[in-house]
C-alpha cells in the first residue's frame, strides 16, 4: 500500500480531472488525501468523506481574486500569473508542507498549476508527479511570446527560492519524474512532446457526482442537439456571446434544439420553451452522450468530454490556454473556429450547420474518441503512479 498526496488548485476543471484517479488508487487500496484551498469544492467532486487538508489561497470569485471579464491575451495571462497562481502558490506552502508531514506521502500528485505542490515535494525530496489538466503549456504557447516565457521562467524562479529547493531546477508546470496528460497526441498534434516519464491517459471521466436535475422528457430526438457552455469560469464575459448563440438557434428550430448552460442567468427565455432549453447549470457527461455538436469556449476539460463523446465543436476561445486548445480541434479536424468578441449570429450559425452537416468533423471526432478510449484514463494514470511509488521506495 503506498500514499499519495493530491495537490490541487481550487478550480472545479482542475479537481475533476484528478478525482477518478485518487478513486481508482483508493479502490486498489492506497491511502489518498488531498491538499486545496476550498476543501468543500474537492468534498463535493470527489466525495464526502475525502479526506482533504486546507491550506490557505485565495477561491476564484472572492476579493482579490476576480479578473476583469474584458481582460483578453497577454494582459489576461499576466492577471492569471501575477495576481492568482503565484499568489496562490505562496499561500498554499505552509499548508502543503504541514500536510505532506502529516501524511507522509510516497508521491506528491500536483496539478500543473498548483506550483506549492510540487516544489514543497522537490524541497522534502519526495517524488511528484504532474497531472496536466490542460496540454497548451507543452505545446509551443509561448513560442511567438518570448519575453512572457522569460518573464514566467524567472518568476517561477524566485518562487522556487522561496518555498522549494532554492538549488533545484525542475520546472514545477512539468514534473521529471511522471507527466500525467489528459489528452493524446490524436487531439493535440504532431507538437506533443515525448519522454518516457510523459504518458498520454486521455480524459479521466469516472466517478464524478451525480450531476444537476434536467428534463430528459423535453429532448427531441426528432432534431439535432446541440449544447452551449461556456464552463465554470466565464459566467461575467459570457453574455454577448450567449445571446448571439440564441439568435443563431432560434433561426434553426425547425431541424435544431439547444440546451444552453447560462449560469449567470443573461438570456431571457420564455417558461416552456421546448426549442430552446436555458438553464443555470446541466449534467454535462450525461447530455453529451445524446448531443450532435458542442459549442463552446475551448476549455480543455469541456472540449476532451465532448470528443470522448465523438461530439463535433464550434470553439470560440476566451483567454488562457483556450486558444492553444481551440487550435488544437481545428488542426485535428473536429471542429470550427469563431471569434469569441466578434462573431455574430449568421456566422455562428454557419459554423453550427458545418460540423452538423460535414462527415468530416463527425469522422475527426470520431478518430479522437477512440484515441481517448483506448489511453486508459484513470485506470493508467493509477497504474503510473502506482510504478513511481515503488520505485521511491
Amino acid at each position: 500500500m503506498s500514499a499519495f498526496l493530491f495537490v490541487v488548485p481550487p478550480l472545479t476543471g482542475h479537481v475533476n480531472p484528478a478525482v477518478g484517479v485518487a478513486a481508482r488508487l483508493a479502490a486498489r487500496g492506497h491511502r489518498v488525501a488531498w491538499v486545496c484551498a476550498d476543501p468543500a469544492l474537492v468534498r463535493r467532486l470527489a466525495g464526502a468523506d475525502a479526506e482533504v487538508f486546507g491550506c490557505a489561497g485565495a477561491v476564484p470569485g472572492a476579493e482579490g481574486a476576480v479578473r476583469p471579464p474584458d481582460l483578453r491575451g497577454a494582459q489576461a495571462l499576466k492577471f492569471l500569473w501575477e495576481w492568482y497562481l503565484l499568489p496562490l502558490a505562496d499561500a498554499m506552502a505552509p499548508g502543503v508542507r504541514a500536510a505532506a508531514q502529516a501524511f507522509r506521502p510516497d508521491v506528491v500528485v500536483a496539478d500543473q498549476q498548483a506550483f506549492a505542490g510540487a516544489l514543497v515535494a522537490d524541497r522534502l525530496g519526495l517524488p511528484w508527479a504532474t497531472s496536466a489538466t490542460t496540454s497548451a503549456e507543452f505545446t509551443g504557447a509561448y513560442d511567438g511570446l518570448p519575453k512572457v516565457a522569460a518573464w514566467l521562467r524567472y518568476r517561477l524562479t524566485e518562487l522556487r527560492a522561496r518555498i522549494g529547493d532554492p538549488s533545484g531546477t525542475a520546472d514545477p508546470r512539468s514534473s521529471p519524474h511522471l507527466l500525467l496528460i489528459f489528452s493524446t497526441p490524436e487531439l493535440i498534434g504532431p507538437q506533443a512532446p515525448l519522454a518516457p516519464h510523459i504518458h498520454y491517459v486521455g480524459p479521466c471521466l469516472a466517478d464524478r457526482p451525480a450531476g444537476p436535475a434536467f428534463p430528459w422528457e423535453l429532448l427531441d430526438q426528432a432534431r439535432a442537439k446541440v449544447l452551449v457552455t461556456l464552463g465554470t469560469a466565464n459566467a461575467d464575459a459570457g453574455g454577448r456571446f450567449l445571446a448571439e448563440c440564441l439568435r443563431a438557434l432560434r433561426e434553426r428550430t425547425d431541424r435544431v434544439q439547444a440546451v444552453i448552460a447560462d449560469p449567470g442567468g443573461m438570456l431571457a427565455v420564455p417558461a416552456g420553451d421546448k426549442d430552446v432549453l436555458v438553464l443555470p447549470s446541466v449534467p454535462q457527461l450525461a447530455l453529451l452522450e445524446r448531443m450532435d455538436a458542442v459549442v463552446c469556449h475551448a476549455g480543455h476539460n469541456t472540449v476532451c468530454e465532448a470528443l470522448w463523446h465523438g461530439v463535433p465543436l464550434v470553439v470560440a476561445p476566451i483567454r488562457d490556454d483556450q486558444p492553444v486548445v481551440a487550435g488544437q480541434v481545428v488542426d485535428a479536424g473536429a471542429g470550427v473556429r469563431v471569434r469569441f468578441g466578434r462573431v455574430r449570429a449568421d456566422q455562428l450559425g454557419a459554423a453550427l450547420d458545418t460540423v452538423l452537416t460535414d462527415p468530416a468533423h463527425r469522422a475527426a471526432a470520431a478518430r479522437i474518441r477512440t484515441a481517448f478510449r483506448a489511453a486508459g484514463g484513470a485506470r493508467a494514470a493509477a497504474a503510473h503512479l502506482e510504478r513511481l511509488a515503488a520505485e521511491g521506495r
